[in-house]
This record gives structure tokens, sequence and C-alpha cells, in this order.
């Protein structure tokens, strides 16, 4: 094998599969890279058997040549070497052969570097997936669709199903659940199916892919492909393909947990809110327990917390508030998580009772929303 390619192209895209490769696997062919050379262009690969990127380097886009494939051919080579090297070679080509046994050479500028590759054989194939679950919807939705949610899969394992975030669809919507019993964040989009009777239910999909997913995806309103299957997710993008295995078990279900109507209810500055709550939380830290207490009086909320070694601290925002007087209790840090990714200015807060989870939506709109578990401080 035997090829020259643009570094900064190349490098790009070895980055981007390398976010698929473990340390940690059991395999030891999944810590390599797999690239492959053919003559249309280079085909690269990173799996941790959960995550499995592939993406694809055309030889020309836009008119300028980016690859040149002098013999085609595979190897795999370690990805915390090899990624690592690319990334820091000095020419602007990189030209990488392969001979007997796997040796392999790279050349960028005055920088050669000899590395002993593996067996490109063993390297597992990617599935292939039947696309009858098929839909698509813009890269810059998905990206604050996973951003809005999750944050609030599980980290415990005890519970595997939770530390995913959950995907349904409903009447034409995609809804997006997450949650680790203690919060809920629920998000909504329109998508474009291509097929108007699909509907599905319980595709799990690990918190950890999302977010990696959520690195390589572009803000921009290119539509991006999902294809589901009974154990697998695809995202395609034009010359990338990101799978990832889905949970096993039943997602909880989720819309009977959220009320309908409330007692008391707060209109409140999204900005000021957050950043009460963050100083708030600067003392009950110290007591790992992250309390802050909420009482409404006349037009006013206060918001206070107590740290027996270390002091307290109250502060008091302006609201709009209806409904009956209200005192409760709940964790700062999951609030303020949510009130980070709430993109408008003015939020809802609706309570029904202290001892009842409440909910945090954004006024212009109803595309999603978020639900909190009081805590008991007697």
């Amino acid at each position: 094998m035997q090829f020259t390619i643009t570094r900064d192209r190349f490098v790009q895209d070895v980055q981007h599969v390398a976010k698929a490769v473990s340390s940690r696997t059991t395999i030891p062919i999944l810590t390599g890279i797999k690239i492959v050379a053919a003559e249309d262009g280079i085909t690269l690969t990173g799996s941790d058997s959960d995550v499995s990127i592939e993406t694809f380097i055309p030889k020309e886009d836009a008119d300028s040549e980016i690859v040149t494939v002098q013999q085609p051919g595979s190897i795999v080579l370690q990805a915390r070497f090899f990624a690592e090297i690319v990334k820091k070679l000095p020419g602007e080509d990189i030209e990488i052969s392969v001979t007997d046994q796997f040796a392999t050479t790279i050349r960028s500028g005055s920088s050669v570097f000899n590395l002993n590759g593996l067996d490109p054989e063993e390297y597992p194939r990617l599935p292939q997936l039947e696309e009858d679950l098929l839909f698509k919807l813009p890269q810059d939705m998905l990206k604050n669709m996973i951003r809005q949610t999750v944050f609030a899969v599980s980290t415990q394992e005890t519970r595997p199903v939770l530390t995913g975030v959950n995907l349904e669809t409903e009447e034409g919507e995609l809804i997006c659940t997450a949650t680790d019993s203690h919060r809920l964040a629920i998000r909504k989009a329109k998508i474009e199916k291509n097929d108007n009777s699909l509907t599905f239910e319980n595709v799990v999909i690990p918190g950890k892919s999302l977010i990696e997913l959520s690195k390589i995806i572009d803000d921009s309103n290119d539509l991006i492909d999902v294809v589901v299957t009974e154990n697998q997710v695809l995202f395609k993008m034009e010359n990338l393909l990101f799978f990832s295995r889905l949970l096993e078990g039943k997602y909880p279900v989720t819309k009977s947990m959220i009320p309908t109507q409330s007692k008391t209810s707060l209109h409140l500055k999204t900005k000021s809110f957050l950043h009460t709550l963050e100083r708030a939380l600067l003392l009950s830290r110290e007591g790992k327990n992250n309390v802050i207490n909420l009482k409404t009086l006349d037009g006013q909320v206060e918001i206070t917390s107590i740290s027996p070694e270390v002091g307290k601290v109250t502060e008091h925002i302006d609201a709009k508030i209806d409904g009956e007087e209200m005192r409760i209790s709940f964790n700062g840090k999951n609030v303020i998580d949510a009130l980070k990714v709430i993109d408008s200015e003015d939020i809802h807060v609706m309570f029904t009772g202290a001892m009842s989870p409440f909910v945090i939506k954004p006024i212009d709109h109803d595309h999603y929303l978020h639900l909190f578990s009081p805590v008991r401080t007697y």
C-alpha cells in the first residue's frame, strides 16, 4: 500500500475516528485505526465495539486533489501513536507506505516514522444495516437535542438503561428523554421520515456515544440520516458513518411523571436565576449535598443555602408569582445543569407542592422541559 494525502484533511479525519478507539478494549486489534486505500480514496475506521466511526476521504474535493493512491491496500496502526504523530508532522503532505510484515513508513517534510502495523484482515467488519427505519434532521438541531438532554443521563451503572438517552417518535416528532431518576430532560423536534408510518420507541443510545457524536457534527443545517435497527443506530453524514450499539432494557415511562397543573408558578429571567444559584452553591458544595432552599415572597423569590461549617447565603430575585406561597428545597447543581442548556431568556417554574417534582421550561416555546425531584431537608 502507498498513498500521499494533504495533511490538514487527514488530521481532521484521523481525529474523528480516534474518538471511537478505546485503550481499555480487550480486543487488541481495536486499539488501532484501520486505513484502506482504494482507487477512489481513503477509508479510515475506529471502533471500541460499542461505537464505530468510519470516514471516507475522496480523491478530489471541490476540484482540488486530496489523495494520490500509488498502490491500493490496507493496514491497522496503533491509534495512540498514529493520531499524535499525524497531528505533529511538519509537512503539508503525508506519505504512507506499507511493505512486508505490515511495516509502515510515514513521511512528511523532513520527518520519517517507521511503525509496526497490524493485520487488517483481523479487524472486525462494520455492521451492514437494513435502512427500513430512517429519518433525517439538521445537524445543528441534533447537536442541540444532545446538549439539552445528555447531561441528565445517569452515571450509575446499577441501571444501565438510564445511562442512555431514549428516542421515540410520536405524531411526526422525535422525542429525546434522559433521566437519572432525580431529574428528567425532554426535548422534541420535527423530523423528516422516509416513510410516514415510521414509528419506534425504546431506542436507548448510550450517553457517551452521543457526547462523541456531538463533537463531530457541525453547527450547520445540513441533514443527517439516522438509521435505527434492533440493536444499533447509525448516523450518516456526507463522508462519515457513526455507529453505536443500543442499550438493552426497557426505558421507564416518563410521560406520567410530568405534572399537568401547578399550585405555584414563577416567571424568572434564566440568567439571573442561574447566577443566583451558582452563588448559593458556593457554600452548599462543602456539605456535598448541593441543597438550595427557595421561598416565595411578595414579587420576589428568596434563595438560601446553609452550610453549618461554612455559613449561610441569602439572595432575592424579582419574579412574577402566581398561586400559593411556596417553600421547597432542591439539588442546586441539577437545576444549574438544566439552566445552562436553556436558550430562552425567560423561564417558567411550576410547583405542585413542597414534596412533589417541579418543572422548568422556556416561556417562548415548548420544545423542551426539565423535571426535578425536591430534596427533603427535615
